[in-house]
């Protein structure tokens, strides 16, 4: 069974497809709606073998973004996505990802998860209001930065911190 994409990504995905980038794409759950969508979708990730089904409905990038140079650095973005995925050191890579005008959208864990499972190291979970500071100045399409009791037997509670947030059409590249 295909994982369901995120719902914070469907919910506000612009509706005119363009190019997007799935961050950290992992089983493909994002790229595979997003390309249903009409996107042309861009995937990168560093264990590619669960997304490898997909090329041809995307490009996937086999790459290790922690720890090799970002393997998209001429190219530009309208839509990038990140869920569930947190390497502090990749922000302004992401962010100068994307095109003026572009849209940020990123979900993943925060902090408090510790208390309950996994992750549990600090330095993959949000700080409160992390990623609106993270996006200062883009305008903030949505936020929220709350616990999650889990919808059914199959979603498990979780502290989560969601963003969407333009980027200004004015903006200068961001440093990578």
């Amino acid at each position: 069974m295909t994982p369901a994409p995120s719902a914070w990504l469907q919910r506000f995905a612009p509706e005119v497809p363009g190019l997007a980038l799935d961050v950290a794409c992992g089983s493909g759950r994002n790229l595979r709606w997003l390309a249903d969508a009409g996107w042309r979708v861009t995937g990168v990730d560093r264990d590619t073998a669960a997304t490898a089904p997909l090329r041809s409905i995307a490009e996937i990038v086999d790459a290790d973004i922690e720890n090799s140079p970002w393997p998209l650095q001429d190219r530009a973005f309208d839509l990038v996505v990140v869920c569930n995925y947190l390497w502090r050191p990749l922000f302004d890579t992401v962010k100068s990802a994307l095109k003026p005008g572009g849209w940020l959208v990123w979900e993943t864990f925060a902090d408090g998860q510790q208390t309950i499972g996994r992750p549990s190291r600090a330095d993959f979970l949000l700080q409160r209001g992390e990623l609106l500071r993270v996006c200062e100045g883009w305008r903030i399409v949505a936020y929220e930065d709350l616990f999650e009791h889990g919808a059914d037997a199959k979603t498990s509670p979780r502290f989560v911190q969601r963003v969407v947030a333009i980027r200004p059409t004015d903006s200068p590249p961001a440093a990578a």
